[in-house]
């Protein structure tokens, strides 16, 4: 019982290790197709002819006068021929409206709209002469879904674009962004890559050069997102099988999301719960679509450098993530819903939502073993290491080497010398103290808690290198 228990573990960790490897393998293979392709038809080409489709791009803010004004201020200059955009105040206790009133000079106006979908009520609706694309939702509190659902019923566009308070898109965006709605008339959403900006230096609010953060708590997320957002998402699509785009920057086909009902209010895992219902949908329909990921537009974001606001954003999400799981249940080994219900929602639950739990369970194991008085064999524990901590430090390594080789964002050594230690260092203790707050994160879903958590915000020139 004790060895089939041991190579239960064993084999766990090995499995888990090597589908990471294995995504990022075909991540490398696939960013170096895709810019292949971009070489072969630029951007640009798109908009000369006017094949685009128009953007609306919707952001919820609840508390974000830290950031809102660089936000914006930010959106404002992107090079895309035709969008718009909607901030929508989720009842903020703070000044957010106030500042964004006076800095933009916006006044109360009386636009006229379809409530498609439901949300809590609208105070008001402002916007600017001087600034036609620019529209501000004053709304009652509903939650970031709710009002990204008082945005797509505002929206007059073609295409939605979401995006965090807290996020700063790099100008050419859209631009990258839109060519898979175009050359895949079929496709109904899109993510693209998100980084950390912490520690880069920001000079008007543009990111003029890219560093690492300076903290502790920031360089373990640099890697993490790395691993997680570039190659892990990138590999997923490569198998036509993504499952995430992040809340913090996707685009939706209006039509597609207006299909489903648009956002769940009652989820806090609204990006995975979005995804896997137009999956659900479009596959038992039997309708064709893609969804995507794109490694090349980019997300700038602010990542938690609190201890307290950084394991509240991991509840969240992994509460997240066992809701979806669990709403569409149904899925689950269900042919209807091919490789999604057979294979990639399977590996979420057992490796992605039950995986937390099994790997702390573990390492219980594991201390056990310490205080068995008389046990000498000592193959099991070496074992373990290899495969749990050693295979997973060369997994980060490869995913961070990875990132220079294909993009060599960050064009100082010193920083890439600093995420090659940070690559080790988050396997000795990080990722097991986050197995703990992912296992908190299912107990709070099993009790009811559909909170979203205090989040610490800083602003971009509080977290800037420069």
């Amino acid at each position: 019982m004790i060895q089939l228990i041991e190579w239960a573990i064993i084999s766990y960790f090995l499995t888990l290790n090597s589908v990471y490897l294995i995504l990022v393998v075909g991540s490398l293979i696939y960013i170096r197709r895709q810019m292949l392709q971009n070489e072969i038809v630029k951007p640009s080409a798109l908009f000369k002819s006017r094949i685009y489709k128009t953007i609306s791009i919707l952001v919820p803010a609840y508390n974000e006068a830290e950031n809102i004004i660089e936000s914006v201020e930010s959106l404002l200059r992107l090079e895309y021929p035709e969008y718009e955009i909607i901030v929508i105040n989720d009842g903020s206790s703070d000044d957010t409206v106030d500042r964004l009133i006076n800095h933009f000079s916006l006044k109360k106006t009386e636009l006229f709209y379809e409530q498609t979908i439901s949300h809590q009520d609208i105070k008001g609706i402002y916007k600017s002469p001087d600034i036609p694309n620019f529209v501000l939702i004053d709304k009652e509190n509903g939650g970031k879904s709710d009002a990204l659902n008082a945005g797509i019923n505002v929206s007059d566009y073609d295409l939605i674009c979401s995006i965090d308070a807290d996020s700063i898109l790099e100008q050419d965006v859209l631009k990258k962004l839109i060519q898979t709605f175009v050359r895949h008339k079929h496709t109904i959403a899109a993510g693209g890559i998100v980084r950390v900006i912490n520690g880069c230096k920001i000079v008007n609010r543009e990111i003029e050069e890219i560093h690492v953060p300076n903290g502790f708590l920031g360089r373990l997320q640099s890697v993490e997102y790395l691993r997680a957002f570039l190659f892990g998402r990138v590999g997923w699509d490569y198998l036509k099988s993504l499952l995430i785009i992040s809340g913090a920057f996707g685009i939706f086909d209006r039509k597609a999301i207006l299909e489903v009902g648009g956002y769940l209010t009652n989820s806090v895992g609204e990006d995975i719960e979005l995804i896997i219902r137009l999956h659900s949908h479009f596959l038992r329909e039997k309708k064709q679509y893609n969804i995507r990921f794109l490694p090349e537009p980019i997300c700038w974001t602010e990542v938690p450098t609190d201890y307290r606001s950084l394991k509240n954003q991991r509840n969240r999400w992994h509460r997240g993530l066992t809701d979806s799981i669990w709403r569409h249940k149904y899925m689950l080994f269900n042919p209807t819903y091919g490789r999604i219900g057979l294979l990639v929602l399977p590996f979420f639950l057992i490796f992605e939502l039950i995986g937390p739990i099994i790997i702390i369970f573990s390492y219980l194991y594991l201390g056990v073993l310490f205080f068995i008085p008389g046990y000498t064999d000592l193959s099991f524990i070496i074992l373990f290491f290899a495969v749990s901590i050693v295979y997973g430090m060369i997994v980060s390594l490869i995913s961070v080497l990875a990132e220079e080789i294909a993009y060599k964002t960050y064009s100082s050594t010193k920083d890439i010398l600093v995420l090659t230690a940070y690559s080790f260092i988050e396997n000795m203790g990080y990722r097991q103290l986050h197995c703990v707050w992912q296992v908190s994160g299912i107990i709070d879903f099993i009790k009811g808690n559909r909170s979203w958590g205090k989040m610490k915000r800083e602003g971009f020139e509080a977290n800037s290198g420069g």
